[in-house]
């Protein structure tokens, strides 16, 4: 699946005509909300392991999970886009590992959204079988399974990237900025790309799906918590809105392609970096701000601790001030 973190410097080339001042003016306008949603995202994941009630509950194990892929993700994405600002060349080995660890880390958020779905699912139709279905085992047997399957399609594209003849080319150092679209080497690993992001995107879309109109059912029948199969509706619909926000990122090289060609160079490499931010940091902290905001369990939690930091960093100023 297209990671547009990475198709984001593919496009950067533009940035030679840009001048310094303006490029320092965009990167930090980009690096600055990145580092403001990993601050939230890396304080979030330190919530969900200060209490047991987080690292004992099926929902918060796999809440975890999503977050650290998210914020792998982001981190990867805003790494590339420092190196295509500074219009440096890596060799082919080293952009073909970061592309890699960024598609394994973009492609294990679809398929956590799909197993927390289920969670959800199991939690309002079969109450009574929920702790004994979603054990910890259990769960931490689902997030394997996720690391596994996205780790064997990774191993896939490894395989088709290597028919690639690179003992022909004059030296290992790329030509371009590094991205994702650089390193899909001839027709089939672009093929394979597009197939495995529609099966992927299809097949979640339609499990998060399924399990809305089964906790809508199931919200109709007399002997089901309303209010848990309300607030398990409106979680699922969140899923839903979080998978349309990661694919996204698949057509965000056609809409790029698009402008390119009634824009100016200069324009268009500007809306790069709105895009940049819109659609590929702030997604990356939706489950932060959907779960802080929304859990009464995690919320007092992640408030204490975003607090707590704040003023300690509000206290070092003062005191280096002084």
């Amino acid at each position: 699946m297209l990671s547009a973190n990475l198709s984001l410097t593919n496009v950067t080339a533009g940035a030679q005509y840009q001048g310094l001042l303006e490029r320092l003016l965009f990167s930090t306008v980009t690096s600055v909300p990145c580092c403001i949603f990993l601050f939230i995202n890396v304080t979030m994941l330190f919530t969900l392991r200060s209490k047991a009630v987080f690292r004992e509950s099926s929902r918060y194990i796999l809440l975890f999970n999503l977050l650290v892929a998210d914020t792998m993700q982001m981190t990867l994405g805003q790494l590339m886009y420092i190196i295509a600002v500074c219009r440096t060349r890596l060799s082919y080995p080293v952009c073909g590992f970061l592309v890699m660890l960024t598609k394994l880390t973009n492609e294990v958020s679809p398929l956590t959204l799909v197993v927390m779905s289920l969670e959800r699912y199991v939690a309002v139709c079969q109450p009574l079988r929920h702790a004994t279905i979603l054990t910890i085992t259990n769960t931490a047997l689902a997030i394997m399974v996720v690391w596994a399957i996205s780790s064997l399609n990774i191993l896939v594209r490894v395989l088709l990237m290597l028919d690639f003849p690179f003992e022909d080319l004059d030296t290992l150092q790329m030509k371009d900025f590094c991205s994702d679209i650089a390193m899909l080497i001839g027709l089939v690993s672009d093929d394979y790309d597009r197939a495995y992001t529609c099966l992927v995107f299809v097949s979640a879309a339609a499990v998060i799906i399924s399990t809305y109109i089964g906790v809508m059912v199931a919200a109709r029948s007399a002997s089901t918590d309303k209010a848990s199969a309300r607030k398990a509706r409106n979680t699922l619909l969140l899923h839903l809105v979080q998978l349309g926000l990661s694919l996204s990122s698949t057509v965000y090289n056609p809409i790029l392609a698009a402008a390119s060609r009634s824009l100016k160079r200069l324009v268009f490499v500007r809306l790069q970096n709105v895009f940049y931010v819109c659609i590929f940091i702030f997604p990356r902290c939706l489950s932060s701000l959907i779960y802080g905001i929304r859990d009464q369990t995690i919320r007092p939690a992640l408030m204490f601790y975003l607090c707590c930091r704040l003023k300690v960093f509000r206290t070092n100023t003062k005191v280096s001030a002084s």
